[in-house]
């Protein structure tokens, strides 16, 4: 059998192919495949990053996978490998440099940028009207930001553009349960000698939003005696907690698929999300509970009015241990770095307390205000400085580990600038750090540029803080 031939033809056509008709067709593949970031070669990727600050790196190393192989490359390390011995915000030798993973490194050179930022940077206030009564708290995960507590409305905020991503309706009313789950907002007393009313009940409009917490896709509010789930797809639900006969609440944190509610009754009372049941009520103090906060390790701690923290373990229902502290006004604000385990608390008196989670000893206990302190918050990760608020308005910076103040900032009454956003006014003030060498009167400080600090989240080199009026505040360091 003889092999098939190609025509001639077809081989004529082939060598009369001109060079500028195979440049055409090359361009025209060009045209119709799209060019992306990935298109693009390793070693022009290297030389990229390479123009790129330790802190935007850190950044890219997280985008995707491939990013992350390039910032692990060893081009590139060798490359900060020299950069960072002439860093004077580097203090590790080469050879921890070498045997560490450079994303390691990167995150430690900037949680070092972030703690010199927040201690010694140059740094300007951005305040924007975020609700129509007011607002008390704010949380931060994962870069976005919720508000809160004061109105009918929790909002999350995208802070690039202060635009207001979403926003979930607190329920107006909720049914009687113990009336057989009347919706109308009166109960009646009746005489049924003339079928007339003898008194009337009204039931008020709004039960009020005591706390929430929230993660990527869900938030979790306390209101009024029971539990409102909101998803981030828009679906709403509300149940009871404990069949409608709920203690008051204080305090709410979540960690999927548990709730934790701290009461008035000295208890805390865990809820299963899913099978919205009261999975455990633990007794945690003799007095009302007032904060919360949750390890790792489902160790569950919380501060009460008696000043003093507990420590339970919800596997065993039993308390592990008592941190006790020397405030007898009580304990207002809690929170735990997972890092350090370390238990950093603020009290009613000004205090601020620090406890070693492992060994349970008291550590420091510095006074850094006059009055209450309502809210301390650290960095994830960062095992430096804490950000500390409370009734004076001032913003103050702690050393974690010994509890000195390392900064203290309030905000100048005089106007930088304004600008519109997609949520109305954005109004700019520069920043103002005070004097920590010499003692302070803080009645000589105006309040207008000191309102009380009722909630503060800290993120990288910025702190949101919420004042109980319409306002949310940015602070953005440098």
């Amino acid at each position: 059998m003889t092999k098939p031939q190609r025509s001639f033809a077809a081989a004529a056509e082939k060598r009369d192919e001109s060079p500028a008709s195979a440049a055409a067709d090359q361009r025209k593949k060009r045209r119709g495949t799209p060019t992306t970031i990935l298109s693009l070669d390793h070693d022009i990727m290297c030389i990229i990053f390479a123009f790129l600050d330790m802190f935007d790196l850190v950044r890219c190393s997280l985008v995707c996978k491939f990013w992350n192989a390039i910032v692990e490359s060893r081009s590139l390390r060798e490359f900060y490998d020299r950069k960072l011995k002439h860093s004077s915000t580097f203090t590790s030798s080469s050879s921890e440099f070498t045997e560490k993973p450079l994303r390691l490194i990167l995150r430690e050179v900037a949680m070092e940028q972030h703690r010199l930022a927040l201690q010694s940077g140059v740094f300007h206030v951005d305040q924007w009207r975020g609700h129509s009564k007011t607002v008390a708290q704010c949380r931060m995960k994962m870069g976005m930001v919720v508000t809160g507590v004061g109105d009918k409305v929790i909002r999350l905020w995208s802070l690039d553009n202060y635009k207001c991503m979403e926003e979930y309706l607190i329920p107006d009313m909720f049914p009687l349960v113990d009336f057989d789950f009347d919706e109308s907002k009166v109960i009646r007393l009746w005489s049924l000698d003339n079928y007339k009313c003898m008194e009337e009940y009204l039931i008020p409009d709004m039960f009020p939003l005591v706390d929430f917490d929230f993660d990527e896709s869900k938030i979790v509010g306390l209101i009024g005696s029971r539990l409102c789930i909101w998803r981030r797809n828009g679906k709403r639900s509300i149940f009871p907690s404990l069949e409608g006969k709920f203690v008051k609440g204080s305090c709410i944190r979540y960690s999927d698929p548990e709730a934790v509610v701290g009461c008035d009754d000295g208890a805390v009372r865990v809820f299963d999300m899913y099978s919205r049941r009261c999975s455990q009520i633990i007794r945690m103090h003799y007095a009302p509970i007032t904060c919360l906060c949750l390890s790792e390790d489902q160790l569950i701690l919380s501060g009460s009015t008696s000043g003093n923290i507990t420590i339970s373990d919800p596997s065993s229902v039993q308390q592990v241990a008592t941190l006790r502290s020397s405030d007898v006004r009580g304990i207002r604000t809690l929170c735990l770095n997972t890092s350090s385990q370390l238990v950093f608390a603020g009290s009613s008196v000004g205090h601020t307390s620090c406890w070693d989670l492992r060994t349970r000893r008291l550590l420091w206990d510095t006074r850094v205000s006059p009055n209450v302190v309502y809210s301390i918050q650290h960095m994830p990760s960062d095992t430096s400085t804490l950000a500390v608020g409370g009734i004076d308005g001032i913003l103050r910076f702690l050393n974690q580990n010994d509890g000195n103040i390392v900064s203290s900032c309030i905000i100048q009454d005089k106007l930088l600038s304004t600008s519109q956003s997609p949520s109305g006014s954005i109004q700019r003030r520069k920043g103002r750090r005070l004097p920590e060498d010499t003692y302070i009167n803080i009645d000589i400080i105006p309040k207008s540029v000191r309102p009380s600090i009722t909630c503060l989240a800290v993120g990288m080199k910025k702190i949101v803080t919420t004042h109980n009026s319409n306002d949310i505040r940015l602070w953005k360091f440098n």
